[in-house]
């Protein structure tokens, strides 16, 4: 019988070849990056306390990560979230001082991310302006209504209850900034993955078109995701001012880099209709812990600056051929 009109054999290719390593960018990079500062600082860096530090200093950037996670999986951007940080602990440490209450201070700081979160999608969604250029203003809007509330002085926070809810406190022998971490990355993990908001969110991402013609309201959710992460930044902000015990306008200034490189090297895509709240937990980690391998080094701030910005440029790169692919 002729073998001339059967087909060829399917050649099969290796399963690693199948793999698309872009996926597992930040967890390769992480590990790199721990063996790296293991074997060149030893027990200094790998000091349990210090590993510990690593978590509870990150725990604003993990916060703010999450709500950044939802704002582009929408196909939008957030710049305000520094600015936010400061104005958000600056009101929250003046209205402890005015009324000793731990809950009016937390109350007063998140209703400064929850007003200017709804400013923002307002001017994005009914006034259709680019979300870039709105949060840009509202950026430099928030950063002088800081300087303004605390005429550039520190204000000091030191309601016991507020410390040991946002700062040093612990449960269980965990402390509070950790758990703070774990409690964002979950809620924000559940919502992304297993709700119908988290799919509208990552729909409205893939094809805003497609989204509106099946019934999302499109423009209702870019909101809810901007005012999410103008109050994931409010929290960061009353985190630092339980940490550190106060307040000061400068607050969040350096944070808006590395939340975007954690988000973007995590795994989120910089166009929409994906994301990844777990990515940006690792991202946020990785992006921890060169910051402390860096200082333990004795690197200049400068340097550390350098790294972030490299980080974020492979991170876009790889953003920028996955959308081409």
């Amino acid at each position: 019988m002729s073998e001339a009109g059967t087909a060829a054999p399917a050649i099969s290719r290796p399963r690693w070849r199948a793999i698309d390593w872009r996926e597992y960018v930040v967890y390769i990079g992480f590990v790199l990056v721990f063996l790296f500062f293991a074997v060149f600082l030893g027990e200094t860096f790998l000091n349990p306390t210090n590993l510990s530090n690593i978590v509870i200093q990150t725990a604003p950037i993990t916060v703010m990560a999450v709500g950044l996670v939802f704002v582009l999986s929408t196909g939008e951007i957030d710049l305000s979230i520094g600015s936010v940080v400061a104005v958000s602990a600056l009101t929250g440490a003046v209205a402890l001082r005015e009324t000793d209450s731990a809950l009016v201070g937390v109350l007063a700081g998140l209703a400064v991310g929850a007003v200017v979160g709804l400013v923002n999608g307002v001017f994005v969604t009914l006034v259709r302006l680019p979300s870039f250029l709105v949060t840009l203003a509202t950026m430099g809007a928030v950063a002088g209504v800081a300087r303004e509330i605390s005429n550039l002085q520190s204000v000091p926070v030191d309601n016991e209850t507020f410390l040991g809810l946002f700062g040093s406190g612990e449960l269980f022998g965990v402390p509070g900034l950790i758990i703070w971490s774990v409690l964002a990355i979950a809620v924000g993990y559940v919502l992304l993955n297993k709700t119908r908001y988290g799919a509208h969110v990552l729909a409205i991402g893939d094809n805003i078109g497609a989204a509106r013609v099946s019934g999302i309201k499109t423009a209702r959710v870019k909101i809810m995701v901007l005012m999410g992460s103008a109050m994931c930044a409010s929290l960061a902000g009353l985190l630092y001012a339980g940490r550190l015990h106060g307040a000061r306008y400068t607050l969040g200034e350096a944070d808006l880099m590395t939340v975007i490189a954690a988000v973007i090297v995590g795994g989120t895509s910089l166009f929409g209709g994906k994301g990844t709240v777990v990515g940006a937990l690792m991202g946020s980690l990785l992006m921890g812990m060169l910051n402390n391998g860096l200082i333990l080094a004795h690197l200049s701030v400068s340097q550390q600056m350098i790294a972030r910005g490299l980080i974020i440029l492979v991170a876009v790169s790889l953003s920028l051929r996955e959308k081409r692919s």
